[in-house]
C-alpha cells in the first residue's frame, strides 16, 4: 500500500491499532460510509488519518478486510471522490477475483 510507505513508523503503529479494533466495534476507529465501504480512522499529532476498506466474505471460513487506499483529511467529512475511488477498487477486486476463479475452473 503506497499510502503507508509515506508514513513514519510511529504513525503506522497508531494507524494500525488492530488489537483495540478487533475487540470492540468502536466508532472512534471505524465507521460504515456506504453499504460496502468502511472508514478506519485515527487522529495522530493533529492529523486525521483515514483508510477506506471493504470486506471480502466469499470464503465462509475467513473474512478478508481489504484496504483500498488511505489519505489525510483536513475536515471531518470524507470527500465523495475518495468513496467513489474505494467503490471502484472494490469492483475491480471482485472482477479480478472472478476472472481468476473462472480460469482456475477451466
Amino acid at each position: 500500500m503506497l499510502f503507508c510507505v509515506t508514513l513514519t513508523r510511529s504513525t503506522m503503529k497508531k494507524l494500525y491499532n488492530i488489537r483495540k479494533a478487533q475487540n470492540e466495534h468502536d466508532p472512534e476507529f471505524f465507521k460504515k460510509l456506504t453499504d460496502e465501504i468502511w472508514e478506519f480512522r485515527t487522529l495522530y499529532q493533529g492529523l486525521q488519518y483515514r483508510l477506506l476498506a471493504f470486506w471480502d466474505k466469499t470464503n465462509t471460513a475467513n473474512t478478508l478486510v481489504i484496504s483500498t487506499h488511505g489519505f489525510i483529511k483536513k475536515r471531518s467529512k470524507v470527500p465523495d471522490n475518495e468513496i467513489l475511488k474505494a467503490k471502484q477498487l472494490r469492483t475491480k477486486y471482485f472482477d479480478d477475483k472472478d476472472k481468476q476463479l473462472t480460469k482456475k475452473n477451466k
